[in-house]
């Protein structure tokens, strides 16, 4: 069997036996002795099957399941314990681990249970889950959304106010309910107010009164005016049963509270902690995911079973703007499979959809140009991802530049035929430049 296994024990002498024994099965295997690491590789987007023991040195295995689900909701946890009571296998049951064992266990039944949930793991990867709402799906694997879920484990727990921002169409009110749900707020209510239910001070009364100690949500909270920003603030401190407050805005609010279009004592209320939802565009490759669970959604509510032809997208979708983010992508989808005979739908289908036409493209006369810089912002962030949780070595910038000039020179001189008064005129810079380039680069040429 084929997988990467992340191990959490604090015994030394079972990380070295269970690691020679999944290695021996095909397995890769990242163990390590703390709660924390395994936390911290698992927002990463490391492993595909994660095997935890209970007492640990920074913490409860079992507690720490759901933080890690907030995380990575699919990834198959099996939990395995010394403390060999049925209150623990319960707890890891209400968890939803996908298996426990009690130590001393034998191996052939740890490796079976790694199969199955390593088959698991497979089927959910093929088949993306279809969101229980029909809403936006919170789902993705890019670099940006996995350190969107990182920062989200860490205030699931808190009581600090936190607010999400992020262009329209990016699903922030899922992911604003997604931290009642997994809080420890959840058994109490959770409220949804829009900003101009927030203008008079007895209705804003009745919204903490109904909230009690759950949660609040406020939508658009960037929309308030003057009257209702001086209204909530005076609420905030008057509140008896505090509830936590998740805001959401399209916008940094940063930025207007230093233009002084937002109220300095507001902000400090509501940004205890801010997360941004990254928009579609900065996350193209989870296009294809989204697709698929959207075709999925649809298949249910039309009873017909609808498939997504995939392969690479034409170059007129990479370039595009996204404006509407996922909302626009999931009406793209559905719109293309009610416009169409067949049950298999094409990137062409979906571009149809769009009407993309010179308009709908970016204001850059060349898409592909575009494209190119997109495919490179997703390089450097999977670096910085790669390098969490330190920063990379100085120099960075030279060390970037000189990887893409290598290339970029080299190709054009092959195309060129190794005509340096050809490659320098493509590439706007004149000929001593070029031969400098070519001789500090060490790039091989035929000189014309």
């Amino acid at each position: 069997m084929e997988g990467t296994i992340l191990l959490a024990d604090d015994d030394a002498a079972i990380r070295k036996v269970l690691s020679r024994a999944l290695n021996g099965v095909g397995c890769k295997v990242h163990a390590t002795s703390l709660l924390s690491t395994l936390t911290r590789w698992i927002g990463e987007g490391r492993g595909d099957v994660v095997i935890t023991d209970v007492a640990m040195p920074d913490g409860n295995g079992i507690e720490q399941i759901q933080a890690l689900r907030a995380i990575r909701p699919d990834l198959p946890i099996i939990v395995i314990s010394a403390q060999n009571t049925i209150m623990t296998a319960i707890e890891a049951q209400d968890a939803e681990a996908f298996s426990y064992l009690p130590k001393p266990f034998d191996l052939p039944d740890l490796l079976g249970k790694v199969r199955e949930a390593l088959l698991l793991k497979q089927q959910r990867d093929v088949m993306p889950p279809v969101s229980k709402d029909d809403d936006l799906p919170l789902v993705g694997r890019a670099p940006v959304m996995q350190s969107m879920y990182q920062s989200l484990a860490k205030t699931l727990k808190s009581d600090l106010p936190l607010h999400l921002f992020g262009e329209t169409g990016t699903g922030k009110s899922l992911v604003a309910q997604l931290v009642h749900e997994c809080g420890d707020r959840n058994e109490h209510p959770l409220v949804v107010v829009s900003a101009h239910q927030i203008e008079e001070s007895e209705t804003t009364q009745q919204i903490f009164r109904r909230a009690g100690e759950g949660t609040i949500i406020l939508d658009e909270i960037g929309d308030l005016s003057p009257k209702a920003q001086k209204v909530l603030v005076r609420q905030i401190d008057d509140s008896a049963n505090q509830a936590r407050i998740v805001s959401c805005s399209h916008r940094d609010l940063s930025e207007d509270m230093v233009r002084g279009e937002y109220r300095k004592d507001l902000y400090f209320r509501l940004c205890g902690t801010v997360i941004e939802v990254p928009p579609l565009r900065r996350r193209l490759d989870d296009i294809p995911m989204l697709i698929d669970v959207f075709l999925r959604q649809q298949s249910h509510a039309t009873d017909k079973v609808l498939r997504f032809a995939g392969g690479a997208p034409p170059s007129a979708i990479s370039a595009y703007r996204w404006l509407g983010n996922v909302r626009e992508l999931k009406n793209a989808v559905i719109k293309a499979s009610l416009s169409v005979s067949h049950d298999e739908i094409t990137w062409h289908d979906i571009a149809g959809s769009l009407h993309l036409d010179r308009a709908s493209l970016l204001s850059d006369p060349e898409p592909a140009i575009n494209a190119f810089r997109e495919r490179i912002r997703r390089d450097i962030e999977e670096y910085l991802a790669d390098c969490r949780p330190d920063l990379p070595s100085p120099g960075l910038y030279l060390r970037v530049v000189r990887e893409v000039e290598v290339p970029l020179i080299s190709s054009i001189l092959q195309a060129t035929r190794g005509s340096r008064a050809k490659c320098a005129e493509i590439l706007g810079i004149n000929r001593n430049t070029l031969r400098k380039k070519i001789r500090d680069l060490e790039i091989s040429d035929t000189k014309s």
